[in-house]
């Protein structure tokens, strides 16, 4: 669970350093809305087939190649930045060189979970996984800012090379993988491209929990998904008069402290059981928060907003996860999960446009409180067809 938490805060604090040091020298929306785009677009065309090779190889090696591809990118990033040599098309090249290598190392790591735990203890572990990837998720941004005010945004990017480290060294000698399974694997299917997608959106359209959580991963993705953190640099100059870059550390520090207290009450208090209801009624808390964010013209209002969307997003989000991967049958698991991924993350490129290339049109604070709206109307009718599904 650490190691998965550290890959996942070592993806975001490139993220945000990059992103931060985008918006310096281009100022451009519209590359803050391709950052989205070609970060999530590879999730959309790869995350069933990823499932798919996780199931015929050893996932061990499958994470560890996505994580030699991320170290690559930061690498990339600091070389760029120190010589004062970055050009457009080379910021392009990289931010869709790290979107290919999420694919590869986040589905994979949710399967290899199965041969970790056991059938009784797999909820519990499922709910920790999902809890620590939005940890990292959220966590990232606000040590990725920290490490931008103390150690300078090239060294942060260097000094984030080594946070990847503790998983490509767990899983060398992990007792996991082909050879040590005692259980019956997947059956190893050919993957047949755009056909198999779809015979595995029909294989679990009979299961409403999980086509519940499916769509509400692809709608709030597609609308909104991450795409105001590519953002937020503006929103920090917007919001304060003081130093940007410490009104922008501090906005993701109020983002990463809700998910941290949402981690802590949803796993040491056991409160807020993952049922569909309660993760829709979860993830119109978040939308409405995010969205009075967008409006908010006070910094410190924007602060409290921030801290409550971080609580309701890794809520939300965490519950879905761990739905979908307790109701994934056995012989659809790595397709069934990998379509969730395919949701919950490749449909984050359309955020890039509705959020990011619109904001660059109507202006940022417009888009993302237009986005919410129309987010909120669409949750409203998950809830009204899928609510009644309990866990």
């Amino acid at each position: 669970m650490l190691t998965f938490m550290l890959a996942m805060m070592a993806d975001n604090i490139e993220h945000v350093i990059s992103y931060w040091l985008l918006y310096q020298k281009f100022h451009s929306t519209e590359l803050a809305g391709f950052a989205v785009v070609s970060h999530w677009l590879p999730f959309l065309f790869f995350s069933v087939p990823a499932g798919a090779l996780a199931d015929r190889f050893d996932p061990r090696r499958l994470i560890q190649i996505g994580i030699l591809m991320f170290m690559s990118c930061s690498l990339g990033w600091a070389y760029f930045f120190i010589t004062d040599t970055l050009e457009m098309w080379h910021a392009m090249v990289l931010l869709v060189i790290h979107g290919c290598s999420g694919v590869l190392w986040h589905t994979t790591s949710q399967l290899l979970l199965y041969e970790i735990v056991d059938t009784e203890t797999l909820p519990s572990a499922v709910r920790l996984l999902a809890t620590a990837r939005y940890l990292g998720l959220l966590i990232g941004p606000a040590v990725g800012g920290l490490l931008m005010l103390t150690l300078g945004p090239e060294n942060g990017l260097l000094f984030n090379v080594l946070i990847y480290l503790p998983t490509i060294i767990w899983l060398w000698r992990a007792p996991y993988g082909p050879k040590f399974r005692t259980t019956p694997a997947p059956v190893k299917r050919a993957f047949r491209g755009l056909k198999d997608i779809i015979q595995t959106i029909r294989d679990i359209s009979g299961q409403p929990k999980i086509v519940s959580m499916v769509l509400l991963a692809g709608t709030t993705s597609f609308i909104v998904g991450n795409s105001y953190q590519p953002q937020m640099p503006a929103f920090a100059e917007g919001l304060g008069h003081g130093n940007p870059g410490v009104l922008y550390s501090m906005l993701l520090a109020a983002d990463a402290a809700g998910a941290l207290i949402a981690g802590f009450i949803l796993e040491s208090r056991s409160l807020l059981k993952p049922n569909p209801r309660s993760t829709l009624i979860l993830a119109i808390c978040w939308c409405v928060m995010l969205g009075s964010f967008a409006l908010s013209t006070n910094f410190y209002l924007a602060l409290a907003l921030l801290l409550l969307c971080g609580f309701f997003e890794l809520s939300f989000n965490s519950m879905a996860q761990t739905i979908v991967q307790i109701n994934a049958p056995v012989e659809l698991r790595g397709r069934t999960i990998g379509l969730f991924n395919m949701a919950a993350m490749g449909m984050r490129a359309g955020s890039g446009i509705t959020v990011g290339l619109v904001g660059g049109m109507i202006g940022i604070h417009a888009s993302l409180s237009l986005a919410c709206f129309i987010l909120l109307l669409c949750i409203g009718g998950l809830l009204y067809r899928f609510g009644r599904y309990q866990s």
